[in-house]
């Protein structure tokens, strides 16, 4: 009698861990949340477990493989800005629906949405800063914000920020992630590629320096206007550049299309790009380029032929 009393409670013990193991299998979602959410990242391409902190102390970027993890644009601007030196520039910029288009919901509950979820007005922050003690005016565009679309408020913020920068004869930088223009505002959208590259011209003529970092993703309207017109172009690792979308390519060319398609390697094996530069030096580059670059101040023509004098007279 003790005996079978014995064997069902070790048959009970063992059937309920038989059970334990399969409600853990069959509910794997639950297990990865209990171990990655808040103090833990699992990588999404090696799948290795770092500590939070030690990740955003790497800039997001995983200290095993090198992948880089898509940031917002608050976290991308405390990257690259020197501390206590950045002024937002036309925060209260908001879009309109004068199309008032519609396609699942309307337009207007989809702005009303995003900005009530992330607390941004659009797609894109600019304003001015240092970049290790020297000027920039800087543009960081935000995928979590209707994938970075370019919409009018896109378009708007980044016209008057180069105009400011041209003014001030600061160099200009765009942290680019977007997937193209924005449909909701068809026409509208469009016009911005025009808008923004004719700033970059006047820009331009003034001999300033203008360098797009190109980062995941960066396709559409965006790469086939200002994220390609740097004086030089910078892109971060395996990060995906394009006009098209690869399937798109696929269908129309019917072939299949290299694994390393539209990535920043081989864009810089092909020429459109200057140069990879991995998010941990990303700031000291900048620095570097933005220094390289300073507008050499002009001297009088009276002190120039004053030095001349001078330096002939101790010849002499």
């Amino acid at each position: 009698m003790a005996n079978n009393e014995e064997s069902r409670g070790l048959k009970s013990l063992f059937d309920w861990f038989a059970n334990r193991r399969k409600a853990g299998a069959t509910n794997p979602e639950r297990q990865e949340r209990e171990i990655a959410d808040g103090l833990w990242h699992k990588c999404s391409k090696c799948g290795v477990l770092t500590y939070t902190k030690d990740l955003r102390a790497n800039q997001m970027v995983c200290v095993e493989c090198g992948h880089h993890n898509r940031v917002d644009s608050d976290e991308r601007i405390r990257q690259l800005i020197d501390q206590n030196t950045w002024r937002p520039m036309d925060e209260n910029l908001r879009a309109t629906d004068p199309l008032q288009f519609r396609d699942r919901k309307a337009y207007s509950d989809r702005l009303r949405e995003m900005e009530d979820k992330l607390g941004l007005l659009d797609a894109v922050k600019t304003g001015l800063g240092q970049i290790n003690s020297l000027p920039v005016a800087l543009a960081v565009m935000d995928f979590r914000f209707m994938g970075g679309s370019m919409g009018s408020v896109v378009g708007e913020k980044i016209t008057r920020l180069i105009e400011q920068a041209t003014q001030r004869r600061y160099p200009v930088v765009i942290i680019c992630t977007s997937g193209g223009a924005r449909m909701q505002e068809g026409m509208l959208s469009l016009m911005q590629m025009a808008k923004i590259s004719a700033a970059l011209e006047r820009h331009r003529d003034a001999r300033l320096l203008y360098i797009p970092v190109l980062t995941n993703p960066t396709t559409g309207g965006v790469t086939a206007s200002f994220a390609m017109l740097g004086d030089i172009i910078l892109a971060e690792p395996k990060a995906t550049i394009g006009f098209a979308g690869r399937r798109v390519i696929e269908q129309t060319l019917r072939e299949k299309l290299p694994d390393d398609f539209q990535t920043a390697e081989d864009l810089l094996k092909h020429g459109f790009v200057d140069d990879i530069v991995p998010r941990t030096q990303l700031k000291n580059t900048l620095s570097q380029l933005i220094a390289l670059h300073q507008p050499v101040p002009t001297t009088p023509p009276m002190v120039l032929w004053e030095t001349m004098s001078l330096s002939s007279t101790a010849a002499e």
